[in-house]
């Protein structure tokens, strides 16, 4: 299957990801580490999950609160991310003198 288009953003996601590729992941947690708004980061997680690069599943944390997604890389998910961050860092290392306040 073809890979979607990787943004700086996806990236990020991706990144969250790879701390610990195999753990179930919430998306208030990747949203929380990667800075991401729920506007841009859901819609990414719902894209790799099309991809297959993510799985997901409803999890219920306690009775009487609603069922949460969680997420997690798949074995291509993980190829994927680990493929793609490899790319990115040459060029991401180029561009970090832009963001130093220095």
């Amino acid at each position: 299957m073809k890979t979607p288009r990787i943004s700086p953003e996806t990236l990020l996601v991706l990144e969250g990801f790879m701390d610990r590729p195999t753990e179930w992941r919430y998306g208030y947690e990747l949203s929380r580490q990667t800075g991401l708004k729920s506007g841009t980061l859901y819609p990414i997680l719902m894209r790799l999950e099309k991809y297959s690069l993510l799985e997901a599943t409803w999890v219920t944390t306690e009775p009487g609160v609603p069922p949460r997604h969680t997420y997690r890389l798949t074995p291509n998910g993980l190829e994927v991310a680990r493929t793609k961050l490899a790319e990115a860092r040459p060029r991401s290392l180029v561009r970090e003198p832009a963001f130093c306040n220095g």
